[in-house]
């Protein structure tokens, strides 16, 4: 215990130091003077060495401590119990825009959206293990398919949802076949390049893209050919994006129990041992980039609906960051961990808006918290296990054959 409380002690000191311009310094130029807040660097000090404390006691106690917080909960895996939490939930969002103003509505249509996108990815990355830093390409690609389609030849939105998605799957597979003989920091880099392409071309080709200043004026989705208002305008979208998600959420929990999922998950663990039991190493890596990238393109015709404009800015390497830390935050291969993990990421800054100056310092020390006490991520994805058969059921099986 003394040693924990030495090397809190030390972080502490060390982290004061670290942050005393930020924390103690405030200039006031205006009125040209400077005040200083050392009470602010006392209170810091206490918490990061009570956090420091507490962590490496969590730490070298994990063992005991892990039981309060397993991976999957046996309660969890009762199905009647699961159904019920999985209706409570679908109600709670049905009926949110109901009690909530709509600069709530619009938060949580972008958190709802970034799941879709993390639930996406998380077939490259959590599924199938390829490591892709330019994802934002494939939703900048769905953006300016229905952006494009509408200036030019008056494509709605419901028109341009299936062929954005269709689109940026196209590109998603042109990207997978240079990288099929690549692993790792290699894949890693090549997509990087690959995001960053995609975002110049959009921002330097005038005449395609209109550059830097983007398009304006894109219509929202129509109802029945309704006028809708902008406060009933936001709450369709939600509702779209909601109804996105749940099907997203479908078709991914029933791709990861298919045989491509398999594969996929085969192909994550071991390439070479995937190859050698004879599956199509080609066909699995396109499929996932096809697949992934498909979501991203939807989403970012929903993206331009929503906004009514685009221009290469939105699609910066950030978003593609940001996508791949709430894969990372939620668990890779979680789906339930990827949603929860966009909520937290997205909403979170925007109810730490009370703290001020110190809310993205504080979002990212409950990041860093998160990631030393739960590595596996809020959800971990357990691998799946094969219990052997009791001797009574072997001999069984054996009499038959």
């Amino acid at each position: 215990m003394w040693a924990e409380l030495k090397k809190g002690a030390a972080v502490a000191v060390w982290f004061m130091f670290l942050t005393l311009p930020i924390m103690v310094v405030k200039v006031n130029p205006i009125e040209q003077t400077v005040v200083w807040r050392w009470a602010n660097l006392v209170w810091l000090g206490a918490a990061v060495f009570v956090l420091t404390v507490v962590g490496r006691y969590c730490s070298r106690h994990r063992t005991e401590l892990s039981a309060f917080w397993p991976d999957a909960h046996p309660l969890l895996a009762h199905p009647q119990l699961k159904r019920f939490l999985l209706i409570v939930l679908a109600l709670l969002a049905t009926l949110f825009p109901l009690f909530f103003s709509s600069y709530q509505i619009n938060i949580m249509t972008t958190a709802l959206m970034y799941a879709v996108l993390g639930l996406g990815l998380n077939i490259v990355v959590g599924l199938a293990g390829l490591l892709d830093l330019g994802y934002v390409a494939f939703y900048a690609v769905g953006a300016y398919s229905y952006a494009l389609l509408n200036y030019h030849f008056g494509l709605g939105f419901w028109a341009a949802l299936p062929i954005g998605g269709l689109l940026a799957a196209i590109f998603g597979v042109l990207l997978g076949f240079p990288v099929l003989r690549l692993r790792g920091d290699y894949l890693a880099i090549v997509t990087l390049g690959f995001g960053e392409i995609i975002r110049l071309i959009l921002e330097n080709w005038n005449d395609f893209s209109f550059g830097p200043s983007g398009i304006a004026g894109i219509p929202r989705p129509g109802l029945f050919g309704l006028t809708l208002s902008v406060d009933d305008a936001i709450m369709y979208i939600y509702y779209l994006v909601l109804l996105l998600g749940l099907i997203t959420i479908f078709v991914v929990n029933r791709l990861r129990d298919s045989r491509i999922g398999r594969a996929w998950i085969a192909l994550r663990e071991d390439e070479i041992a995937c190859q050698a039991m004879g599956i199509d190493k080609t066909k699995t890596k396109l499929t996932a980039f096809a697949l992934g990238a498909s979501w991203a393109g939807m989403v970012g015709v929903l993206f331009a609906a929503k906004t009514t404009f685009v221009n290469p800015a939105s699609f910066t390497f950030l978003e593609s960051a940001i996508i791949l830390s709430i894969v990372v935050l939620g668990g890779m291969g979680s789906t339930v961990g990827v949603v929860i993990g966009a909520l937290v990421f997205i909403l979170l800054p925007e109810y730490l808006r009370a703290f001020a100056d110190y809310r993205m310092l504080l979002f990212g020390a409950i990041m860093v918290g998160v990631m030393v006490f739960r590595p596996q991520g809020i959800i971990g994805n357990p691998r799946r296990r094969s219990y052997p058969l009791p001797m009574a059921a072997a001999d069984q099986e054996v009499g038959h054959e």
